[in-house]
């Protein structure tokens, strides 16, 4: 085991499996364990908070009751109360791990503690720990779950015919010639809104992966910048820990805006596909 020489390195553009693993572990990657981890301690805390559930709640509880609720009430605001009990699973879930995803690749250790290996003929640094978000396969599954879970509410609350009248039929209570007029025009576009569904998975998943992966070679630059301006060993040491600090808090509130982009685009798509204006 070696460290790199910051106390977070470049991340690399795909998920990476130590050698010692590739003959009977070959699937858990460097991202899959970070997200094994993440789960490990959201269920960890909320176990801890509400292991001894109470009338008058202690601070755990009183905390996790605080965020619940008030996430809750923020998702009803938008989709209803029928929708938010059907989907709040979901996007409480969603918020969580991506936050906690996003905060954990700020650990110290992550990124910069793994393996020196030789990768086709190149000797080459691998991480024990990469942050799960930083990881498009993980971006990629996650917007996924959530386009599949969107397709099929959207079904069940307002049907396929609904949902193409929505989609391909002309609005504005045309009637008269001007009705066989527009038909193109709105088919057309229907043809158009179908596109932007499909792409909303890669949208999604590249958001939050670019952010997160950009942000990973952001800090691993700030914190080697006194080797790409070949500054004394001793400046160097002290630019690595004072240079990153205002960017760590600049990734501490990407973090946060990153998972909130994500949720809050999953509930704005569920709120134009389920509900219903009074004509």
């Amino acid at each position: 085991m070696v460290f790199a020489p910051s106390l977070i390195a470049s991340a690399a553009l795909s998920a990476e499996t130590p050698s010692f693993l590739n003959d009977f572990l070959p699937w858990l990657t460097n991202s899959i364990l970070v997200n094994v981890l993440v789960v490990g301690i959201i269920v960890w805390i909320v176990r801890s908070c509400t292991r001894r559930i109470e009338v008058i709640p202690g601070s755990g509880q009183n905390f996790l009751e605080a965020i619940v609720e008030g996430f809750y009430g923020a998702v009803e605001g938008i989709l209803g109360d029928k929708m938010t009990r059907k989907s709040f699973g979901l996007l409480g879930s969603l918020f969580i791990f991506i936050l906690i995803s996003n905060w954990f690749g700020l650990l110290p250790g992550v990124g910069s503690i793994g393996w020196s290996e030789v990768v086709h003929g190149q000797k080459e640094f691998i991480p024990l720990l990469r942050p799960t978000t930083a990881d498009l396969n993980m971006t990629l599954a996650l917007a996924a779950v959530s386009m599949t879970l969107w397709f099929i509410w959207t079904m069940q609350e307002a049907g396929p015919i609904a949902f193409l009248k929505e989609l391909f039929g002309v609005k504005g209570g045309m009637k008269g010639p001007i009705l066989f007029l527009l038909v193109p025009l709105f088919f057309f576009v229907g043809l158009l809104e179908v596109l932007s569904i499909a792409v909303r998975p890669v949208s999604l998943s590249l958001r939050l992966y670019g952010n997160i992966f950009a942000g990973e070679n952001l800090l691993g630059t700030m914190i080697n910048i006194g080797n790409l301006f070949n500054a004394p060993q001793w400046l160097t040491a002290v630019l690595s820990c004072i240079v990153p600090i205002p960017f760590y808090f600049m990734e501490l509130l990407v973090g946060f805006l990153q998972a909130m982009v994500f949720t809050l685009l999953i509930i704005v798509y569920l709120q134009l596909s389920t509900s219903h204006e009074e004509h």
